[in-house]
Formats: structure tokens, sequence, C-alpha cells
């Protein structure tokens, strides 16, 4: 006899007799001040980071587990994960005095591997994605007589995960205009969706996704499963092929909506909460918080209260410099160009005046700075520059290019160029043959208005620049190298310039890297 589905009433008892708090805790929903007063509504934040494992999978992986019998437990239990997910297992199993066994993806980052390990579980490396190492798993499940924990497609999980929209309820029990939700295979938003809907149908639970791990979106739109081909991998907690059969039942009944975001997008995300809370959640966990933006602006509300689930903060440390490096283009508040200049003396200095100038679009004077600067001799007639600078709205990249344009310096937008932003700002340079005599020197510059131009007005005019980089990180002082042609002849006045100047320097002229990589 085949069993019938639950119902959304049979998950809310689920739910409400849930056994998740004897490893989880009651996590705080808070708003984010400085993002609500920014998008003129309030957004509250549910901080699943603040869990022992940094993430929700606690809940639904412990529920499961309390719900197998002792043999069970004895034989052990097996499960596939691209981190989280098998952090709590791994818990949950030490709690539980079980084995555990954790099949990942090799792509899994290795604060999570580490994690794991830590809790005492045997990690199973295969695969390059949540899909390949769930085939494995159930391989190795069959093979060793373990029990099977699913990171999202069954109800003891679904139900696990749905105590965070009972605690959302309970906490926050005034206007609620909508909850987002981030989807990998859709546990999560599996167990929200079945108590909101129960005790609060008119609060939208909207589902969000990455664009290039769209699994569920496409699968509801098509009426049927769909299996990905590929998997984006920035959101690694996310990346998942193919969603579960329960899941994509009550998603399919049950979610509102769904929204698409971008990497940039959830860059400015994570910043966003670090902002307001110092708190630090990876990409998974931004997704939300970035789809509450762009709700926003595609829809002009204000005054309405929204729920952004913070669903994990394990982020891999050396990730963090990509995301700030793609946070500001992420907000909008950098903009990329391709900048052409006439090899001629005096239009360096001359552009540089222009962006010191440049006018306010939709807005207030604002003051831009310079974020980045690459430049290599390449043409005697003209030079391309690849120039970063702040903006103080969205939409203005397009703008500032017209107005470049105008005043005799053509630019190309950069700011959405993919190809732009993660490979050529890095390649900018080179041998040329055109830079003879050339002294190569890093400088320690203050970051303050005016450090280029003064630099510029002490040069001689008959030096030229013919290399130079710069990339804005943060710090008081900025550090740029930059190429000079300077004669031989010129050697004792070039001496008397650096020491008028005044900013720290190092000559590398004779570097062998550079002799190797940039000197003809």
């Amino acid at each position: 006899m085949k069993t019938l589905p639950l119902s959304p009433a049979d998950y809310l008892i689920k739910i409400l007799t849930a056994r998740v708090y004897d490893v989880a805790v009651e996590s705080a929903l808070e708003v984010a001040p400085s993002l609500s007063a920014r998008l003129n509504n309030t957004v509250l934040l549910k901080r699943e980071d603040q869990q022992p494992v940094h993430s929700f999978k606690l809940r639904g992986a412990y529920n499961k587990m309390a719900h197998l019998s002792p043999d069970q437990l004895k034989q052990g239990v097996i499960c596939a994960s691209a981190g989280n997910h098998a952090q709590g297992v791994a818990l949950s199993a030490r709690r539980l005095g079980c084995r555990a066994v954790i099949v990942m993806p090799t792509t899994t980052p290795r604060l999570k591997v580490d994690a794991v390990r830590g809790f005492g579980g045997e990690v199973v490396l295969f695969g390059d994605s949540y899909s390949d190492a769930y085939g494995h798993a159930v391989a190795l499940e069959k093979k060793e007589g373990l029990t099977f924990v699913h990171p999202f497609d069954d109800p003891d999980v679904i139900a696990g995960q749905g105590t965070i929209a009972m605690e959302m309820l309970r906490q926050h029990q005034g206007r609620l205009d909508a909850v987002f939700v981030a989807i990998g295979g859709g546990g999560l938003i599996s167990g929200v969706a079945n108590y909101i809907k129960a005790l609060r149908p008119e609060i939208k639970v909207i589902g969000v996704q990455m664009n290039d791990s769209d699994a569920m979106t496409q699968s509801v739109a098509a009426k049927e499963r769909v299996t990905l081909a590929d998997v984006g991998l920035f959101s690694d907690g996310t990346a998942v092929k193919l969603v579960g059969e329960e899941t994509f039942r009550i998603a399919s009944h049950l979610v509102d909506d769904y929204m698409l975001v971008n990497t940039d997008a959830v860059c400015a995300a994570i910043k966003d909460v670090f902002v307001d809370t110092r708190s630090i959640v990876e990409p998974a966990g931004a997704l939300a918080v970035a789809a509450v933006k762009q709700y926003v602006a595609k829809h002009k509300t204000k005054g309405e209260t929204y729920a952004a689930i913070l669903c994990g903060a394990n982020m891999n440390f050396d990730r963090l410099r990509f995301v700030a490096e793609r946070a500001e283009v992420g907000e909008e508040r950098e903009a990329l160009f391709a900048v052409t200049i006439p090899e001629e003396r005096g239009s360096f200095r001359r552009f540089c005046e222009l962006i010191g100038d440049l006018p306010s679009f939709g807005g207030a004077k604002t003051s831009r700075n310079v974020t980045e600067f690459n430049y290599r001799i390449s043409d005697s007639q003209k030079a391309h520059v690849f120039v970063g600078l702040t903006t103080a709205t969205k939409g203005e990249s397009g703008k500032i290019a017209a107005h470049l344009g105008k005043n005799g310096f053509g630019a190309l937008d950069l700011t959405h160029d993919e190809l732009a932003k993660e490979h050529i700002r890095h390649m900018v340079g080179g041998h040329s043959s055109l830079a003879q005599e050339e002294r190569l020197l890093r400088f320690v510059f203050p970051e303050r208005p005016g450090a280029l131009l003064k630099f510029l007005s002490l040069m001689r005019p008959g030096w030229n620049i013919s290399l130079f980089h710069y990339r804005n990180q943060g710090a008081d002082y900025g550090r740029i190298l930059v190429g000079l042609q300077v004669p031989p002849k010129d050697s004792k006045a070039f001496d008397k310039f650096l020491s008028t100047l005044g900013y720290p320097y190092v000559e590398e002229t004779a570097n062998p890297v550079y002799q190797m990589f940039l000197q003809a």
C-alpha cells in the first residue's frame, strides 16, 4: 500500500515535536539597522550562523538521527554533504555516540572538512558536487550497512529545519511581509514553508538561488525535477544539481516566488551582513539578504518587513579576498572602465584632473576616488588604461563612461564584464619595446585627494609614465608601482624629484622579476 504524502498539518505536528535543542540553540532574530535604513524597509536577520556548527543543518540532522532505533545507531550513519550538513551529522553522531561516515565533494572548503574531522566524522572525499558525493555515499551505505541521513529529502530532516520558522514567528509576532530562504536541495525552504503557510499563510515565502545553481527554480518552472549538467561552486552550500522529490513537491505547492542572484550581489550582501552584525557569513548564508535587496529594488517597496535566514557562516578565510574585491561592484559602489588616452604630453594629468572633477549623476555632489589604475605603454599613439572609480548611486557607470567620452577620453564600461573583473584587471602589463630607459619604482602614496596630482606636477615634462599599477586595499596608504622613462642624463634631477616628493619608495629596476616579465 502506497503511503500518502505528508500534509502541511502532518508537518506542523512533526515540527512542533522535533528534537533539535539537545544540540541546537534558538538563534536570534535581529534587525539589521544599516541595511533597513538604506532600503527603507525593516530587514530581520535569522542568525543561524550562531549554531554550534555555524549552520542550520544541525537541526535536521539531529532530528533525523534522534528518531533512529538503537540498532541503527549502533551500526552507524552515513551522509553526503558539501559541508554544513556533514558537520551537523558528525556533531549529532558524537552526541548520540555512533559512527558517522561523511562523503564530501572534493571541492568542499578545507574549513568544513577539518571541522567534520574535528567532530569525529570519518571523511571520504569524492566527486565535484553534492550529487557526485551522494552517489558514492549510497554505494557505501549498502556495502557497510549504514543508515543514510539525507541532507534535505527526508521528512524528519525537513521538520528539523522547520523549527527555524517556529522560532521566527514566536520571536516576531508583528507584521512580516516575506521570508527569504536560500535553496540548495530544498530542505530548509520546505520546513519553513510548511510551518509559515500553516500558521500565517499571508506571509510570502520566497526561495533564493544562485543564477548558476538554480535546480529548484528550473524544476518548478518545468513542473518536474530538472538535473543540471553543472553547478557554480562559489556558493558551495547550495551547489545541488538535482533537488529532492519531497522538497520539490512541497516547494511546488507552498513557495510563493523564486529569485536568482549573482556572485557580485552575494559578495555585497556578505558585506552588508558584516556591517550590521560584525559576522562573516558564507555565500549561501548571504543569498537571502542579496534577494531582499533585489526585491526592494524591483518592487520599490517602503515600510515593509522582511526576514532573511542567514543559513551558514562556514567561510574559508582565503575566499575573503575575492569577496572584498567584488563587494563594491556588487553594490555598484565601484565602476570599472577601459579608457583610451592619447599618448601625448600632459594627457595623463588632464585625465586625472577630469576624474577629480566628475559631476554627480542623480544625487548630491560626491567626492570620487580612484580605486584601481592599471596601465602599460604599448602604442606610440594611444594608451589603454584600466580604471576603477567609486560611485555614489546605482547605474552611474554608463553615465561616467559617456562623460569621459565627451571630454576626449573614450571609455568602455567594464563594471559588469566578468572577464575584466576576474582576469584582465590582473593582466595589464607585459613586455614593451617602447619602454626605453625605464626605471621602476614602488611608492607608498598617502590615500588622500591630490596625492597623485602632486606626483604628476613635480615630474619633469620629458619623463614619460610607461607603467602604472595601483589597487586600493582599504589602508591609509596606497602601494603603487610606477615605470618612468628617465634619460641617464637626468639621473640627478630624478633623485631630486624623489627627495622633493617625500613619498617612501623602493627602486626595483634591477629586480630580476621585473627584467623577466616587464622589461623588453
